[in-house]
């Protein structure tokens, strides 16, 4: 289908149309043939007019911490509230094969066949932070085709995955009762960008799950609230990062997460503070982009090309430093460059 086509699909079609429009718009832009590369930009410039309408939320954890049981009973409420609900589930690849199971869908059974919620999983395909490489232009796909809620998942959570924080509206960290100690919970990196705190299996512990919520609180307020202005405590014009307690299996607490969510998008929108954040989302986006495609060129480069082999070859057998090796093509490159522009 011709970018046209498909946005014809994506913004009017109609239920199944429009379904089938999504998945395929989404293949092109993950797919990485030249041509679809310039087919994907040209339906991107002409899907950004019907974006921006949605809220973004971000959703990340532990392995096991019950995310996708979470977001099902999540999206199901969310509909049964008016709303549309996409999820954009990411699934690990493996770094033998490459493969990646993308079953995310048959944990989401209910949600998944309902007619009003769209799902897509997409392998990480190497990409750091939990997210895929082209997780940014799906949300876009999602909010032409008018769903309101766009719910990005991640393949799990440590200290460095947490890129869903630079492309969601609010970023929601998952965690499980008794998962650590007093300075577990203070460990910067994750805790200190989480704009909410969710405790999941409450209902297995109440005690266990009383007591992080507890912990995490002073945590919360250690990391981000004192001794910085623009998180004064006591200023109600501003979000305060919080903890909630829910248990996703027994549907317990979803009522009050959402409020929770409401609460954070009034007043980050009020306050100037959600426009802003996708404005410096859209700035880092673009920056991603140029350094994927810098080191695309790279590594297409003809003396780069030439010259990669043996200086792979020197640097695993030890005759050459890996920064000596990575000056000496990047100046092959550089030197080319320079001829090229007398």
């Amino acid at each position: 289908m011709t970018p046209a086509a498909l946005l014809e699909g994506v913004v009017h079609g109609t239920a199944a149309v429009q379904r089938r429009a999504m998945s395929k718009a989404i293949t092109l832009l993950e797919s990485t043939r030249v041509d679809h590369r310039a087919q994907a930009d040209e339906l991107l410039t002409q899907l950004l007019p019907h974006t921006g309408k949605a809220f973004r939320l971000g959703i990340s954890g532990v392995p096991g911490v019950g995310k996708s049981t979470f977001i099902e009973a999540l999206g199901l409420y969310l509909i049964g509230q008016g709303h549309r609900v996409a999820v954009l589930t990411i699934d690990p690849s493996s770094t033998v094969s490459g493969g990646s199971i993308l079953g995310d869908k048959t944990r989401m059974e209910h949600l998944s066949v309902h007619e009003k919620a769209y799902i897509r999983p997409s392998p990480s395909s190497g990409t750091l932070g939990g997210v895929a490489e082209k997780t940014r232009e799906a949300m876009l796909v999602c909010e032409a085709a008018g769903y309101d809620v766009v719910i990005v998942e991640t393949v799990g959570v440590g200290q460095s995955e947490i890129a869903v924080a630079g492309m969601t509206d609010m970023f929601v960290l998952m965690q499980l009762p008794n998962a650590g100690d007093d300075l577990q919970a203070i460990k910067k990196g994750v805790m200190e960008i989480a704009d909410l705190v969710v405790i999941n299996k409450a209902d297995i512990d109440k005690n266990a799950a009383t007591r992080a919520e507890a912990q995490i609180t002073s945590s919360l307020r250690l990391l981000s609230q004192h001794g910085n202005p623009e998180n004064a405590h006591h200023d109600e014009t501003l979000w305060h990062s919080k903890v909630v307690q829910i248990s996703a299996l027994l549907g317990q607490g979803v009522d009050s997460f959402w409020a929770a969510v409401t609460q954070f998008r009034q007043l980050q929108t009020a306050n100037g503070r959600l426009a802003t954040r996708r404005e410096k989302q859209a700035l880092a986006w673009m920056w991603e982009r140029i350094d994927a495609g810098l080191k695309l060129a790279f590594r297409q480069h003809p003396q780069v090309k030439e010259l990669l082999p043996q200086m792979q070859a020197d640097v695993a057998a030890g005759r050459i430093a890996a920064s000596t090796a990575a000056r000496n093509l990047l100046q092959a490159q550089s030197n080319h460059a320079l001829v090229a522009i007398k």
